[in-house]
């Protein structure tokens, strides 16, 4: 028996070979089509429509496509990374992440919907954090086991 053989055996037995997510769905992924969705909301918005996106968050902010890319892909991991934490800690990883996300993406919504300057700035933005939230929410749960999957 080879060493390769023998530590997929050991493995095996253990159980350490069970899957924590499904095969094919990568996360990095998710990620990538959530900032290149968010990047290409914010040119429809700004450049194509011709809002201009701006807050007040102490001083007049002019969202731009980098804050834009920024904030997409912080988020992006942020929901991958408590993701990972709840697989780790429970075994309904997917129904509570995607409970905590939901709640999170309703409640980023107050933001822009109160410190958006104008209407189309305010909506603009809404539809920034709903775009982000939908990508990633939607994204990520498919890329992890449900309960029963993950108890075989």
């Amino acid at each position: 028996m080879s060493i390769r053989e023998n530590s997929q055996s050991e493995a095996t037995q253990s159980g350490s070979d069970r899957p924590r997510r499904v095969e094919g769905r990568s996360r990095l992924v998710v990620v990538g089509i959530t900032v290149v969705a968010a990047v290409a909301w914010w040119a429809v918005l700004s450049q194509v429509a011709g809002i201009e996106l701006q807050a007040r968050q102490g001083t007049v902010m002019r969202i731009n496509g980098v804050s834009v890319f920024v904030a997409a892909t912080a988020m992006a991991f942020a929901g991958w990374g408590l993701l990972a934490i709840l697989e780790r800690r429970t075994l309904n990883a997917r129904k509570v992440w995607t409970v905590v996300a939901m709640i999170a993406c309703v409640t980023s919504l107050g933001s822009p919907l109160s410190s958006g300057i104008g209407v189309g700035a305010k909506l603009g933005l809404a539809s920034l954090h709903l775009v982000v939230g939908v990508a990633v929410i939607l994204g990520l749960r498919r890329t992890t086991l449900g309960v029963t999957e993950r108890c075989v």
